[in-house]
């Protein structure tokens, strides 16, 4: 690397959300309506309460109408904060009663992995579009079992992958895919974090797995955006210590190979006990480097080409990633047609992790059908 400078890259506007499936604007027809949609959130945990219920306010198509815990105390505290009356408070037991409630059109499901199809399919039948935190479900039988109930009820299902509304990331998927590095040869993504003990995400009842079921899913959406199509084979290696009681029933890391069709190969690993959140492709001609990646914010990207590495700024966008992944399914709806971040997108991901346990497990690569 010869050089290191920073290029302000613009453009990222409408036009360019509009390419990558973000906008419906040319499918919404005048006379439909465009009110705001109202959103009932379904657990009042940090990352609900912290990161989302936040952003709702900067929405242009979503607001806040409706939640749902278990929690009196939550419940009244956060219903004060935000403006919604008791009578938009719900429990899970009388959580079926939200259908006879014209003010939420969406539920979006924000509680451990075991519950999430309980909730959409319950949702679903309550007459609601869904919105569902990933990793969609524990198994590839919940997420069918989901899709199926949504398309009974006629509502929209949506997987709640924030990346996929992130600028940078959408410039990376951008880059990657229209070749201005050369054909993409080689991907490394890496995710983790240091678990702290005592939370579900280590219970394997309430979260299905470990680190792979939680923080590796951003290293496996990484490798297939970025590749632009689904992997074919899978090769995976697990290690954990199993005297740490943090892992007495979820695995820690596991590290996975992916093999795509065009010959793409990426490398990635999933942490619960190193913190990474870094992704890069090789192209031919260069490659682009992200740290961090897939951060909720301080997104860093640098492009390596014809001997000189570029840091890549990008203009700040009119909506985060939050906002706008919020707003996307109200469009959707709106415009008559699937999110971005589908039930089946879900589902996909659904399918390539068992493959990645069952390799782990059985020390052999795996062939990927129909992910």
């Amino acid at each position: 690397m010869t050089a290191n400078r920073r290029d302000v890259v613009m453009g990222m506007g409408a036009g360019f959300a509009a390419a990558y499936g973000l906008g419906f604007a040319g499918k919404l027809s005048a006379a439909q309506p465009r009110r705001k949609l109202g959103y009932a959130i379904v657990g009042l945990g940090s990352y609900a309460t912290n990161q989302i219920m936040p952003r709702i306010g900067g929405c242009e198509h979503a607001r806040l109408t409706g939640l749902v815990s278990g929690t009196p105390e939550k419940l009244a505290r956060y219903g004060a904060e935000y403006g919604i009356p008791s009578t938009h408070h719900y429990n899970y037991a009388n959580f079926d009663s939200i259908r006879d409630n014209p003010d939420i059109d969406i539920v979006y499901v924000v509680l451990p992995n075991s519950m999430h199809a309980e909730y959409t399919i319950r949702a679903a039948q309550a007459g609601k579009h869904v919105m569902c935190e990933k990793p969609m479900a524990i198994s590839s039988a919940e997420c069918e079992a989901m899709i199926a109930a949504c398309r009974k009820a006629g509502t929209r299902l949506m997987i709640g992958y924030r990346s996929q509304f992130e600028p940078h990331n959408l410039y990376a998927m951008a880059l990657a895919q229209r070749g201005d590095l050369g054909p993409t040869r080689i991907i490394t993504s890496e995710h983790g974090f240091y678990a702290q003990p005592n939370q579900w995400r280590l219970e394997r009842s309430l979260s299905g797995g470990g680190s792979l079921m939680d923080i590796g899913i951003y290293s496996l959406q990484a490798a297939r955006y970025l590749a632009g199509e689904e992997p074919t084979e899978v090769m995976a290696m697990e290690t954990t210590d199993r005297s740490d009681p943090r892992f007495a029933t979820v695995e820690d890391r596991i590290d996975f190979q992916l093999r795509f069709p065009s010959g793409v190969m990426a490398s990635c690993v999933s942490s619960y006990s190193s913190n990474h959140n870094t992704y890069r492709f090789h192209g031919r001609d260069g490659f682009l480097r992200a740290e961090p990646a897939t951060s909720y914010d301080g997104h860093q990207f640098w492009v390596h080409r014809d001997g000189e590495t570029r840091e890549v700024v990008l203009p700040p966008p009119p909506k985060n990633q939050f906002a706008a992944q919020l707003d996307h399914l109200p469009e959707a709806i709106f415009a008559g047609v699937e999110p971005r971040a589908s039930g089946e997108e879900g589902l996909r991901d659904m399918r390539i992790i068992e493959a990645i346990y069952q390799s782990a497990r059985e020390g052999r690569a795996i062939r990927l059908t129909g992910s």
